[in-house]
């Protein structure tokens, strides 16, 4: 049986048990490509079909493959936009001999570097919010080591960091024939006690200090490892007397990471140091709409711009709320008014509303918004520029977390009634002072917040 066939019967077979538009939608775009070794190969056009099948739709069809085949097929997506015009006329044949380098490469850019293909450039939305670090991130794709050598990336989870620097990669491996290694800081640990137990850091060694293109994933994560990072130290230092691009990510700068040594920061600072921050409304609103027309359908003003309003923790987030969305109105064929889109996504803005804002965050926050250091939201000075910046930090922690007194000062290494004058100071003076009310607006609708 053809892999044509046996798509035919299961089709004949998922049309009897599904709304005619859910099959229309998700299982009619759908190419079977191969039958091998009791693996179906189906191609759909990107990856967001690829997602949401795998997620909703994959027992679906290994029951309607296992009812009309009686021995066990598996199912293997993949993503293969289908050609523009069907009478456009085929390329010419790639020689023998460019077609077996072209495909050696692509074996071994594949072993060495497990890149994510939903991660590039083209399906990164850019807005304010991630507009440096985009730029940024595609100098260095397009110059590598020549632009900013290296590249550190930072931001909350969910932001973009992975996407962007495995878009570096995606771009270099297009490129150029250079050599890329991507491996998380967890990852690399483990591989490096491995080499330690098995006698084989030379090995170790030769593999991150030749190549051309290291992408290092929450370099974070090397805090307190004093080993690993005397191993990193040395390999850094080889890649960049080398003249090879590092890409580094972290969930905070080089300098806030608490156990990690200074001759790594200060190398880490090298280059070019680049934050993405959560996206603003507009930005919430063009990634819905890009990501709807990736699966082919339209939903309501009104419902994209609930989700973009509620949802605004991370990317993630916001993603999986409007997969359940248009999951629903596909499955249910019924019309979704606000009521049940408000039902259906209960758990998530539940979620939402209670995002636990950490003392940190607030400060780095107001740090960033009055242009002063982290460390002066807990130093003695009493200058103006630092005293006004760190009494609008205790009146945020104060205002959106559940903290006590106690638990404010110790952070701001103060007394809880220094947090209670700093409050009611703040308070008092928003109320007439229009400019620091915007101010206060501002910091807090960054933090993802509503004063209310």
């Amino acid at each position: 049986m053809t892999a044509q066939d046996l798509w035919t019967r299961a089709t004949d077979h998922l049309k009897t048990v599904m709304h005619p538009d859910t099959f229309a939608r998700w299982i009619g775009v759908i190419q079977p490509v191969a039958l091998k070794d009791g693996q179906l190969l189906l191609d759909v056009d990107n990856d967001f079909y690829q997602d949401w099948l795998e997620e909703n739709y994959l027992t679906v069809i290994q029951q309607a493959l296992q009812s009309v085949q009686p021995e066990k097929v598996g199912i293997q997506f993949r993503v293969n936009p289908r050609s523009a015009a069907p009478d456009t006329q085929p390329e010419p044949a790639e020689p023998v001999k460019s077609r077996a380098l072209r495909d050696r490469f692509a074996r071994r850019s594949a072993t060495e570097t497990p890149l994510n293909v939903k991660f590039t450039f083209d399906e990164f939305i850019v807005g304010p919010s991630n507009s440096f670090a985009h730029a940024a991130s595609l100098a260095v794709a397009q110059a590598p080591a020549r632009a900013y050598n290296p590249l550190f990336i930072y931001g909350g989870t969910g932001l973009g960091k992975t996407h962007l620097m495995q878009a570096i990669g995606h771009h270099v491996q297009k490129t150029t024939r250079a050599t890329i290694s991507y491996v998380s800081s967890e990852a690399l640990m483990n591989e490096y006690i491995e080499a330690l137990t098995k006698r084989t850091i030379a090995q170790f060694r030769k593999k991150y200090r030749g190549v051309d293109l290291l992408l290092i994933d929450d370099i974070h994560f090397l805090a307190n490892k004093n080993q690993l990072q005397e191993e990193f130290f040395h390999t850094f230092n080889a890649l960049y007397d080398a003249h090879k691009q590092i890409v580094m990510t972290s969930d905070r700068p080089a300098r806030e990471i608490a156990g990690l040594e200074q001759r790594l920061v200060s190398r880490f600072e090298w280059g070019l140091v680049t934050e993405l921050e959560s996206p603003d409304l507009e930005t919430r609103i063009a990634i819905l709409r890009y990501k709807q027309a990736q699966a082919r359908t339209t939903l309501p003003d009104e419902i994209l711009n609930f989700l973009a309003e509620n949802i605004h923790s991370n990317i993630r987030a916001l993603e999986g709320a409007l997969v359940r969305t248009i999951s629903f109105t596909s499955l249910t064929g019924q019309p979704l008014t606000m009521e049940k889109l408000r039902y259906l996504l209960r758990d998530t803005l539940e979620k939402e509303r209670h995002v636990d804002l950490t003392f940190d965050g607030i400060q780095r926050a107001v740090a960033e918004h009055y242009d002063v250091r982290l460390a002066d939201m807990s130093s003695k000075h009493r200058q103006r520029a630092v005293a006004l910046p760190r009494q609008v930090a205790m009146f945020l922690c104060r205002r959106l977390t559940s903290a006590s007194l106690p638990d404010i000062a110790n952070a701001f290494s103060k007394t809880h009634a220094t947090v209670l004058h700093a409050y009611k100071s703040i308070e008092s003076r928003m109320d007439v002072d229009v400019r620091l009310r915007g101010q206060v607006s501002s910091i807090t609708q960054k933090l993802g917040k509503t004063l209310g």
